[in-house]
Parts: structure tokens; C-alpha cells; sequence
């Protein structure tokens, strides 16, 4: 590897400026740096840094995503078969979680590994393009957002949607500011915000969350069949502040909160809804999985324990709090299932922890996190029109992380001013 590193950085002066192949430099560093360590390190500055490439860094949030998208590629398949068992005397029996393992995995490799190569191959395309026109490098953030954005999205949403909202993510949401490291809003979420807005009926409702509903409802008449159902955990709980609320397919017009919990927790057993055995996004419905990934950032130092903790900590509170007003089923649930539902772990691992769109502070990352789980229940309770919350939470938070960095800092200064004085 040595010879190897030596061969590569001996072609450094053909890339650089002045060299023969120069205008091919941005490919050249992206895949030198890569590949091996820079040669090059601040001298100078407040903020010294040694040779670890920032690619490889974020390499390491790909690793901890890992769990999220075998499982996701998994629980794709297993709820594509459980449909189709409802029409399809041969996948009688497919309902059950480990039956036709083998088939569930296949089915869901086919449907989310084109999903992570068409979001590479845009988001990349536009990286080089915007390298080769400011002469550098790919930027490193991609890396991750690549991934991120189809685990946050519904196995059926065509390719060409994820390419579009990919390459509106990458040029609006970070190039216009100036690419990695300026961007204010996260890019996945960027990316997925765009796709909830411009095309909601491939983001939202009940049909989007199993993989070939649209072909189970053609084959049975035009209705889903009895007993399916497409919700999702938040899409039922939604319902539950109008006048008829559904659990699981199962229509409960009349009956009260106790009735209503009683039936969803039924439906949502908790220990399922953590293991991430209920319909939603690909990568966002197993709260152990994204937890697994949360405990490989946490142990190499890439995340922060401070927003993490905090973002959960937020959830509990204001879900204690919505049980404590329980004006309907929906403030009643206990606030533990927060936690373990929809993408509220997932974004708390993933999302919330950008080093770039959140507080930089100390005890600006513990308000950043507080306010984002915390507004991220309200959203979900408050806004039946919205079940999920977390989105839109982060987004949010994201836009006031300067804000509250600005404040955190403003209070130390004023602190030191009082010590000096009584000096």
C-alpha cells in the first residue's frame, strides 16, 4: 500500500495547478484522498486538524447506516408479500415475519438498491460538475446524503422522483451556499421536503407505504382487501382526532380513548414497533437499527451524545406533556411510543446530528436537540395533516442553530465580563 500511496502522490504535480492535466484535478482529489491520507495539514489557525480525510469520516455514518438499510431492504420485501398474501393464495402465510425470507430479501434488494444508485449517480453527477467548475474536489457530505435520502423515502417512489429531488437537494439546498460545510438545511431532509411538497401523493396517504399496493388494490377489484391496510402506525393515530379513526383497517367510529389505545397498542404491539416491524420509510422504521448505528457514531466520536440524548429527552417531555392536557386518544399515548415510532430515532441518529446544520456549541447542541424532539411531538399531535413531525422539527431547528449558538455565546461573554469585573 505504501508503493501505491507513493505512485499516486508522485502524480500530484500533473492534477495541480500549472500541471499538464490540471482541469482534471477535482477527480483526481476525490479519488486520491479516498484512497489514502492527504499529505497536506494546517499549519496555522485555532483550528488544527490532523490527515484524516473528512470522506473517510463521513465513510464511517455509511457504516452505521448499514443496519438501517439491510433491514430496510428486508422490511420492503415483508410487507410487499404480506399484501400480496391477501390475493395470492401462494404467499398464504407471508404475513408471518419469517416466512419466505429469502424471497422478501430479493424483492427488496430489486426495489432499494436502484433507489441508492440513482441518488449517487445524480447527486454525484452535480458534485463534479460543480467541482470541475470551481476547481475542487467531490465534496465529502454527499457521501452520506447519497444514502440518507432514499432510507427516508417509500419503496415505490420512482427513480425519477429520488433523481429530481437529489439533484434540487444537492444544487439548492447546499451548492448555492457554497457547497459542504455551508449549507444551512440538511440535504436528505432537503430532498425530502421537496418530494412531500411537490408530489404528495407519492410521500403521504395510505397507499405508499407497502410496496405494490397499487397492483393488490387493481387485482382485487379496486379495494384493498379485508383486513389489509397501507397506514402506517402515525397514519392510524392521525385519524384518531377525526370522526372516524381507523386502526389497522379496522374502522372504530364511536369508540372512546381507552377503546382506541387499547386497539392500536394492540396493533402496534411496542416491541414490534421498536424492532421496526410496521410499514414506512426504508430506513427510518427500526428503532434498534438506527440505535445500533447511533452506538457505532457515539463509540468513534463522529456524533454527538449531546443532540442525541437531548432530541430524545425533548420527545419524552412534550409527550408527557401531551398526556398530561389528553384532550384525545392521540395526547393519551404513552409517551414512550414516540420514541419508537415513525422516524423520530432515525432522524435523532441521522439527522439531527449534522455537524454542519446543527448548534455547534456545547450547550447549544442540548437545546438544539431538546427543542427538535420536542417540536417534532407537537408537530405529530397538533397536525394530524402531518402524522410524522420529525421532518419538518429538524428543518426547523436547523434554521435556528445559529440563533441559538449566537445566544449561547452571547451568555459566556457576558459571564467572563462579570468575572473580570469582580476581579
Amino acid at each position: 500500500m505504501k508503493a501505491l500511496e507513493k505512485i499516486i502522490h508522485n502524480l500530484d504535480p500533473h492534477f495541480e495547478k500549472g500541471g499538464k492535466w490540471e482541469k482534471m484535478y477535482p477527480l483526481y482529489e476525490t479519488l486520491s484522498t479516498f484512497l489514502f491520507t492527504p499529505k497536506h495539514v494546517t499549519k496555522k489557525g485555532a483550528h488544527i486538524r490532523d490527515g484524516v480525510d473528512l470522506k473517510r469520516t463521513m465513510f464511517m455514518v455509511i457504516i452505521a447506516l448499514i443496519p438501517c438499510l439491510l433491514f430496510g431492504i428486508y422490511n420492503t420485501g415483508h410487507w410487499h408479500y404480506e399484501l400480496l398474501s391477501y390475493v395470492d393464495p401462494a404467499y398464504a402465510g407471508y404475513g408471518d415475519y419469517l416466512t419466505g425470507f429469502g424471497d422478501k430479501v430479493l424483492y427488496g434488494l430489486l426495489k432499494v438498491l436502484p433507489m441508492v444508485i440513482v441518488s449517487y449517480a445524480a447527486g454525484l453527477a452535480v458534485e463534479f460538475v460543480f467541482g470541475f467548475l470551481k476547481g475542487h474536489g467531490l465534496h465529502e457530505g454527499f457521501l452520506v446524503s447519497g444514502m440518507l435520502i432514499p432510507l427516508t423515502m417509500p419503496a415505490d417512489v420512482p427513480l425519477w422522483m429520488v433523481a429530481v429531488a437529489t439533484i434540487f437537494a444537492v444544487v439548492i439546498g447546499k451548492e448555492v451556499f457554497g457547497g459542504t460545510g455551508m449549507n444551512i438545511l440538511n440535504v436528505a431532509l432537503t430532498a425530502r421536503a421537496f418530494l412531500f411538497f411537490a408530489y404528495p401523493t407519492a410521500m403521504s396517504g395510505d397507499k405508499v407505504w407497502k410496496s405494490g399496493t397499487d397492483g393488490v388494490i387493481t387485482a382485487n377489484g379496486g379495494v384493498l382487501p379485508d383486513g389489509a391496510s397501507g397506514a402506517t402506525a402515525l397514519g392510524d393515530l392521525a385519524s384518531f382526532v377525526g370522526d372516524s379513526p381507523v386502526v389497522a383497517g379496522q374502522n372504530l367510529s364511536g369508540a372512546g380513548s381507552a377503546e382506541l389505545l387499547a386497539t392500536f397498542q394492540g396493533a402496534y404491539d411496542p416491541l414490534h414497533a421498536f424492532l421496526g416491524m410496521v410499514p414506512g420509510s426504508i430506513g427510518e422504521t427500526s428503532a434498534l437499527a438506527a440505535l445500533l448505528g447511533g452506538a457505532i457514531l457515539l463509540f468513534t466520536g463522529v456524533a454527538s451524545w449531546r443532540i442525541i440524548f437531548s432530541f430524545f429527552a425533548g420527545g419524552l417531555v412534550f409527550g408527557l406533556l401531551m398526556n398530561a392536557i389528553g384532550v384525545n386518544a392521540y395526547m393519551e399515548l404513552p409517551a414512550y411510543y414516540h420514541l419508537i415510532i415513525g422516524g423520530f430515532a432515525f432522524g435523532a441518529v441521522f439527522m439531527a446530528t449534522d455537524p454542519v446544520t446543527a448548534s455547534q456549541t456545547s450547550y447549544g447542541k442540548l437545546w438544539y436537540g431538546f427543542f427538535g424532539g420536542g417540536i417534532a411531538i407537537l408537530i405529530r399531535v397538533l397536525n394530524p395533516a402531518y402524522p410524522e413531525g420529525v421532518m419538518l422539527a429538524i428543518l426547523f431547528m436547523n434554521v435556528m442553530a445559529p440563533l441559538i449558538d449566537h445566544y449561547v455565546v452571547q451568555a459566556n461573554i457576558k459571564r467572563r465580563q462579570k468575572r473580570f469585573k469582580t476581579a
